[in-house]
Formats: C-alpha cells, sequence, structure tokens
C-alpha cells in the first residue's frame, strides 16, 4: 500500500469509530489495518489516534490530518472520475439504505430499470425504515422520508411525500364519517408509531392550523398493515398516498376530511457532507429525481379522488 491507501485506511478508522469496523468494512484483516495505522504515524511522525481494543479517538494532530485527508482523497477521486469515461465511471458497488414500504413498492421498480441501464454496477440495499449511520455503516446513499435534522449530511429532494387521511367504506358506514378535525376524538384511529407524534395538525382552506391529539385504537410500525387495516375497517388512518393510492384509486380507501390538508414532506437522497459523492451514485440520484419528481405517478390521480 502507499500513503494514499494509508490515508483512506485511516479514514474509515475514523469514521467507522474502531478498526473492527474499519476492518469488516473494507474486507481487510485488523492486523494490517493496525500496521497501517502504525506506517503512517511513524511516517508523519507524530500520533494520530488514541487506540484502545474496542474503539479509537483523534488526538489534535489527527483531527487536522483527517480533515485535509478528506480532501486530498476526494480531490483524487474526483480527478479520476473526471478522466473516466462515462461507462467505467458507473462500475463499481452502491450501499443504499431505504425505507421499507417505499423501497419495496417504488424504488425496487426504479432500481431494476437503472440496474439494467447500468449492467456493470453491483448495488446492495438494506431495506429497513431504521435510522441508519451512514458513514459507520458504511453506505454511500440513504432514501429518506422526513423533516431532515442531521447537518451532517447532504440531501437532494426527490419527490414530495403528501399524507392523506382515509378510511375504509366500511367503517363510515358503520361509524360515520368527521365533518372537523376536533371530530377525529370520537374515532377509530390508526397510528404509525415511527412518526413520534399522537397529534395532526391540518389546514384548513383559509391556512388556519387545527391540532388534534388522537389516541390509537392499534399501533404499528409498518404503513402497509396499517393500510390493511383501514381497508378492513378498523379505523381512521393517516397515511402516505404512495401506500394508499391503488386503495384509493379501487375505492377501497375513502378520503376523509379532504378540505383539510395534512402537512407535506419530501424523500430525501442523503449521503455524508465528508465524503467524495462517486459518479454512479451522482447517477443514480439524477435517475430518481426524473423518475419520480414533483408530481410523482401514485399522486397523479389523487386530486380527483379528493374533490
Amino acid at each position: 500500500m502507499g500513503q494514499l491507501e494509508d490515508m483512506n485506511v485511516f479514514i474509515r478508522v475514523v469514521e467507522t469509530g474502531g478498526i473492527s469496523r474499519a476492518a469488516d468494512q473494507m474486507g481487510i484483516a485488523k492486523s494490517a489495518i493496525s500496521r497501517r495505522l502504525v506506517d503512517l504515524e511513524t511516517r508523519l511522525g507524530v500520533r494520530l489516534l488514541n487506540r484502545t481494543t474496542r474503539t479509537s479517538s483523534l488526538t489534535e494532530a489527527g483531527q487536522s490530518y483527517y480533515e485535509r485527508a478528506i480532501k486530498v482523497i476526494d480531490d483524487v477521486a474526483e480527478l479520476n472520475a473526471m478522466t473516466t469515461d462515462s461507462r467505467c465511471a458507473l462500475e463499481g458497488t452502491i450501499r443504499l439504505a431505504a425505507p421499507l414500504s417505499f423501497g419495496l413498492a417504488h424504488l425496487a421498480p426504479a432500481i431494476s430499470v437503472f440496474a439494467k441501464e447500468h449492467p456493470e454496477l453491483t448495488i446492495n440495499i438494506d431495506f429497513s425504515d431504521r435510522q441508519i449511520d451512514l458513514v459507520e455503516e458504511g453506505f454511500d446513499l440513504a432514501f429518506r422520508i422526513a423533516d431532515l435534522k442531521d447537518s451532517t449530511l447532504v440531501a437532494r429532494k426527490i419527490s414530495p411525500i403528501r399524507l392523506i387521511l382515509c378510511a375504509s367504506p366500511i367503517y363510515i358506514e358503520e361509524y360515520g364519517k368527521p365533518k372537523t378535525p376536533g371530530e377525529l376524538k370520537n374515532h377509530n384511529f390508526l397510528q404509525y408509531n415511527l412518526s413520534g407524534s399522537s397529534s395532526l395538525k391540518f389546514k384548513d382552506k383559509k391556512g388556519k392550523e387545527h391540532l388534534v391529539k388522537l389516541s390509537a385504537k392499534m399501533n404499528s410500525n409498518n404503513g402497509d398493515f396499517l393500510r390493511d387495516m383501514a381497508i378492513a375497517g378498523h379505523g381512521i388512518l393517516a397515511t402516505p398516498t404512495f401506500i394508499s393510492w391503488k386503495a384509493l384509486a379501487t375505492g377501497d380507501l375513502v378520503p376523509v376530511l379532504a378540505d383539510f390538508i395534512l402537512p407535506q414532506r419530501h424523500a430525501y437522497a442523503v449521503y455524508p457532507q465528508t465524503r467524495y459523492l462517486s459518479q454512479r451514485t451522482r447517477v443514480l440520484i439524477d435517475f430518481l429525481v426524473e423518475r419520480f419528481g414533483d408530481n410523482p405517478y401514485w399522486d397523479q390521480n389523487i386530486d380527483i379522488i379528493t374533490k
């Protein structure tokens, strides 16, 4: 290995928090990682890391070297990408994390098309609703539907995500249809328990906000399950249209309080700001923006349904 390789090993140890995780991600023996770090520190004549059997922490000199090393590695990666033709730039591996429901229903078909267009790529996808640490777990990119608060990530909007309140005709026939947000308190409510809130915020046509605190009859961490429970008549559900669009189109679910608007979110492609974004990852993000866009296919008939 040369100095650039040693530098890359050092960066990976810093970002994963230890030699063992860095070794797992890079497919290198822990002893080899340790040896590369010793060689680098010997060459520089300074200690970069305070190492224990489990974790590593930066010294003051290590912090300064880490910040400069990232720039050097990223500049080299960008230079290589600029001097490589587009076909070769789309070789290699993309590690992507995506939420389960959206990932299986919408991202999987998109990835299928993308993979056929770029057959030399290897794509590894983790479908999970858990919050993944991209740097620590070695992911290039994550697809997230949320209000992003993590300042260590760079985000690009992929598509708007609309929420709609709905219930089945079976439920409405038995319990009636609420006419105001306040009447929801008298109804059975199905709660997505990863949302972090038991309240719903609405805006009426005049822009006035209405906040309703609800007690859920049924909780789940899976939107597909809640949609199916709503179809079966168990209650009223606030659900993303990317989950409910087919049931709304067939009439298995009907809008509730259609004159009131729930907050809109966005789907984002996010990646660490400290990492160079490879050409293959950039092309994938561009592909997803073009495929979903500002008016995604699952929303194109929603306005007709809600009128």
